[in-house]
């Protein structure tokens, strides 16, 4: 018999199917905080994973970032296609905005709206997995989904080697 969801994993769960999304959270009891470690308890590739990532935009608002796994952001490019510089967010900005802890914050059901732009890098991938509330809960879901789900922007939002 399969272990209940923690609380915040049971809310992505309940959030999804009250969208009408037949997708399933998965709790590992190893983390899945970091993209390596997510690819790893699933046994995907690191690119499948979209690890989401606030930042603060100076006009204060949240800014999510879900970029495929392997990516760092290169925030120059993500202030231009936002019109507006972006800072680091702290713990507790985070916490405030999407109701989430770091390493667990899914791409849907935050606290407050957060201005969303999406790795173009993840819509060649027929599936990626996005975090669930936890640092070990995730879910399974392809690339247009998640832009449906988000209402987020493609953009290229990764740095690139020179």
């Amino acid at each position: 018999m399969a272990r209940p969801l923690s609380a915040a994993a049971q809310r992505i769960q309940d959030m999804l199917a009250t969208r009408g999304l037949l997708h399933k959270v998965v709790e590992f009891e190893q983390t899945t905080r970091s993209a390596a470690d997510a690819a790893a308890a699933i046994g995907c590739t690191v690119a499948q994973i979209a690890k989401s990532i606030l930042f603060k935009a100076t006009s204060g608002a949240p800014v999510l970032v879900i970029a495929s796994g392997p990516n760092r952001v290169d925030e120059a490019k993500v202030a231009a296609a936002l019109g507006q510089a972006i800072g680091k967010a702290d713990a507790d900005f985070v916490r405030a905005s999407t109701g989430f802890a770091i390493g667990g914050v899914p791409p849907l059901g935050h606290a407050q709206p957060a201005l969303t732009l999406i790795d173009s890098d993840l819509l060649a991938l027929p599936t990626i997995w996005a975090a669930a509330g936890t640092p070990n809960a995730v879910f399974q879901l392809t690339p247009e989904e998640l832009v449906s789900m988000t209402g987020g922007k493609v953009a290229d939002v990764a740095q690139r080697k020179r």
